[in-house]
């Protein structure tokens, strides 16, 4: 294909050089996620790639979708640890866990980090995983850590404005 019919093809499906840059950039930050979180043997890697998805095309800014993410995590895996090793888990507990971690969002004035918590504490009640909770809960926080750290580490080399839909 010549560079011309490139660029004709590009602008008949409504690709343009912004959403190709924001597209290389999270298929290469995903893949840097993904092959740490092998390389750590980390026993759910995937969230490590799916974290840094959520911070790179995020509509808001990075800095703080991650530190939302980060915090609601730690409150969610720790919660959920706890909940998981003191309780049967059954309706009623997870929605009580559920309560809780909004009330503990609230008290810890991290109420923006409560959706990030309420999924954590989920994975880790709900989720059945075969090892002990507060493991579980452990691995969750180090896959999720690891990929709002590579998303902060890329978005601060590779400035792009994250908008792909124009």
């Amino acid at each position: 294909m010549q560079a011309s019919s490139v660029e004709t093809w590009g602008r008949r499906v409504g690709l343009n050089r912004q959403a190709a840059l924001v597209s290389l950039r999270t298929a290469l930050a995903s893949v840097l996620s993904y092959l740490l979180a092998k390389e750590l043997r980390l026993p759910e890697f995937y969230w490590a790639p799916i974290s840094t998805i959520v911070i790179l095309l995020s509509t808001i800014d990075p800095l703080a979708l991650a530190w939302q993410r980060f915090a609601g995590t730690a409150v969610g895996a720790a919660l959920g640890a706890l909940i998981a090793t003191q309780f049967k888990v059954n309706w009623v507990v997870y929605g009580a866990g559920i309560f809780f971690c909004g009330v503990l969002s609230a008290a810890l004035r991290l109420s923006t980090a409560y959706r990030f918590a309420a999924i954590t504490l989920t994975i880790v009640l709900l989720v059945a995983h075969g090892r002990p909770a507060w493991t579980v809960a452990l691995h969750r926080f180090v896959e999720v850590s690891l990929g709002i750290a590579v998303a902060l580490l890329v978005s601060r080399i590779w400035r792009v404005q994250a908008e792909i839909s124009q």
